[in-house]
């Protein structure tokens, strides 16, 4: 399993996004890869839908349809409608076994 978290510079949420995605897998063995994303062409290219976007396998579990990528902050909305920069580690292990999380992206913002 490849895991790959996309960020922006400085991206407040990278760290978090890191340490929750190493904590869903909970000891399972995966390649882990920070990326920082430069400009809107490399956003489109790997699939970047805010900051930060994880990638499952190079496959985004929590896009919305229709998501355009993007260089913004980007907010996740729990089955709760509780929001946060980072899906919740619940979220990321169903992702991980391969369930449709039970989180939303709820969008894109201005960090």
């Amino acid at each position: 399993m490849r895991i790959t978290v996309l960020t922006v510079a400085d991206c407040p949420n990278a760290e978090p996004a890191l340490e929750r995605v190493t904590a869903a897998l909970d000891g399972r063995q995966a390649q882990v890869e920070l990326v920082e994303v430069a400009d809107e062409a490399e956003a489109a290219r790997l699939g970047m839908y805010g900051s930060p976007t994880i990638l499952i396998d190079d496959t985004d579990l929590f896009a919305l349809p229709g998501a355009v990528p993007s260089l913004s902050c980007r907010l996740y909305r729990d089955a709760d409608g509780a929001v946060s920069g980072v899906p919740n580690e619940s979220a990321l292990r169903q992702a991980l076994a391969g369930a449709a999380p039970q989180v939303r992206d709820a969008g894109a913002s201005g960090c």
